[in-house]
């Protein structure tokens, strides 16, 4: 073969662009690529939805933190005793049936705030969740439209006629601690009687453990969903 014949071979041979393998090998590369990038991006939505959803429950649990931050621990009447072997005065007293009646610590034990939007409210203890204020917090969509209020449920007193913070609520527990090792849980009912010279412990002196538990429930969750967990002492 010529020197001429020859060169023109390999001219040919160079312009007829990638192989088979070549394109494979490109696709691969590319596919890799892209899949890469869905991947963050599904990771970076993720982040971001946990990231909101902590800063709403946090602020919800603060929100039951500073309606009670005032209350004391017990019934300011009638108090937390024990007669014939029977406690009274722990949880919600007779005739208090709204958050508003709740004047003390001790009635929030075991009380869910919750709604997502039912009318009858059938998913919590009562409606909510509620702000520092004892007032459900509503609905609001993103051209920030309140989606309902309060209302006039004919006996005078305003109640909420709406929807709820969609999907949240406030879970509240109430434990008497030890005062000296706050990780000691007593029955409420518990107290330490008196011996010789030592006065014991009324069972109305004990510290005790405020926890907000905040749980989140998409249409698409069959059951709520912790956030979180705020936990405080009052002595």
């Amino acid at each position: 073969m010529s020197p001429r014949i020859a060169s023109r071979t390999r001219q040919t041979r160079s312009q007829g662009g990638f192989t088979l393998i070549e394109a494979a090998m490109a696709t691969v590369i590319i596919g890799v690529g892209v899949l890469a990038m869905i991947d963050a991006q599904s990771a970076f939505i993720r982040a971001n939805l946990w990231s909101n959803h902590a800063a709403s429950a946090t602020f919800l649990a603060n929100e039951v933190r500073e309606y009670t931050r005032l209350l004391p621990r017990h019934d300011p009447v009638s108090g937390l005793v024990i007669d014939a072997g029977v406690l009274y005065g722990w949880g919600p007293d007779e005739g208090e049936i709204t958050v508003d009646d709740f004047d003390d610590l001790d009635d929030f034990d075991g009380i869910t705030f919750s709604g997502f939007g039912s009318p009858d409210w059938s998913d919590g203890d009562l409606p909510g969740p509620i702000d520092a204020f004892g007032e459900v917090i509503p609905e609001i969509t993103l051209d920030g439209t309140e989606l309902g209020a309060s209302a006039d449920d004919g006996t005078g007193q305003m109640v909420f006629a709406g929807e709820a913070m969609n999907g949240w609520s406030q879970s509240v527990e109430v434990d008497k601690i030890d005062p000296f090792d706050t990780a000691v849980v007593y029955a409420p009912e518990y107290f330490v009687g008196p011996v010789g010279v030592d006065p014991g412990q009324p069972v109305d002196s004990f510290p005790l453990r405020v926890t907000v538990r905040v749980f989140y429930q998409s249409a698409a969750d069959p059951l709520p969903s912790e956030v979180i967990a705020v936990s405080w002492i009052v002595p």
